[in-house]
């Protein structure tokens, strides 16, 4: 007896410890060793940059080490306009998309909720089927179709909405477009998980006591799906704020985000720590937004009590 309850408690010790130990595996000790080399200086060596950690040559090696880490990368960060450029490019860009997700994929979220139930799973299934093919080859088909003589500027002139071809590709417009369409299972699904939820009785009371659909609708429904509207938003933010691919392949220079500035400097420059640095503060900025909302929840569960 005293045997099963023992095996049961390790059980229960170790479902509860092997999340942790993958958040320490696969996130902590990637973190902490961009960390490091966001402390260290640029070299013409493999690996590039100094000092390396070598366990081999003694505690007194570690010291100098240790002692010749700075903060000098995080000072070229700041100073640099051209990095603070892309952090704010990144961050319009995220907001702006992440605005444009809410407002069309609520409406289709609220209609999946609200169909009939036969038909929800096939209709959500619509929604989550261009992920079957490759995200790469569903950008590079938005360039066939917004490319000078593609697809969307033919059925503009055919349709005589304009005259002559207009330039799509490689601009910001091309950008948002190819971002809210890759993200848009992202928005529709945490809104519809929270909405199909919703009691339905909560709207019947509302109209006996004579509220508006609108009201009804700002007054009981958005509160209620509050929770899948900041997943949502968080789901579709935070991969947006370190996009490469798509402003890489649709726009241009001028929509330069931070995700290709890392790119450069790893790739091209070779220049690790700053790279490194400039990735810690893109996850400072992301981590924020995530711990502002969780202290707020706390802060509304702690009134509630």
């Amino acid at each position: 007896m005293m045997t099963a309850k023992t095996n049961r408690h390790w059980t229960a010790r170790l479902a509860i410890l092997l999340p942790y130990g993958w958040l320490v595996a696969f996130f902590l000790a990637p973190f902490l060793i961009i960390l490091k080399i966001s402390l260290s200086q640029s070299a013409i060596a493999q690996p590039p940059y100094t000092p390396v950690f070598d366990l081999a040559t003694g505690w007194e090696s570690l010291k100098d080490a240790f002692s010749a880490l700075s903060l000098d990368n995080y000072a070229s960060i700041v100073t640099d306009r051209f990095y603070a450029w892309s952090y704010g490019k990144s961050l319009q860009v995220a907001t702006v998309s992440t605005a444009i997700l809410l407002l069309i994929g609520y409406p289709v979220a609220y209609a999946l909720a609200r169909a009939p139930r036969r038909w929800q799973a096939t209709l959500v299934l619509l929604v989550v089927l261009p992920f079957w093919t490759s995200f790469l080859i569903r950008v590079y088909a938005w360039i066939n179709i917004l490319q000078h003589d593609g697809l969307l500027n033919q059925a503009l002139i055919a349709l005589h909405v304009i005259d002559h071809p207009v330039t799509w590709l490689a601009t910001d417009q091309a950008v948002y477009l190819g971002i809210v369409y890759s993200y848009f299972p992202f928005m529709v699904l945490p809104l519809y998980a929270a909405l199909e939820k919703l009691d339905d009785t909560l709207l019947e009371a509302a109209a006996d006591l004579g509220a508006p659909p609108w009201k009804a609708f700002f007054a009981i429904t958005v509160p209620l799906s509050l929770p899948g509207i900041v997943a949502g938003a968080l789901l579709c933010f935070i991969p947006i704020m370190g996009e490469f691919v798509i402003p890489d392949l649709l726009g241009s220079s001028a929509t330069a985000m931070i995700g290709q500035t890392l790119w450069m400097e790893f790739f091209a420059n070779r220049d690790w720590p700053v790279a490194s640095a400039l990735a810690a503060v893109l996850l400072v900025i992301l981590v924020t937004p995530i711990m502002i909302y969780r202290r707020r929840e706390a802060r509304q569960i702690d009134k509630a009590r």
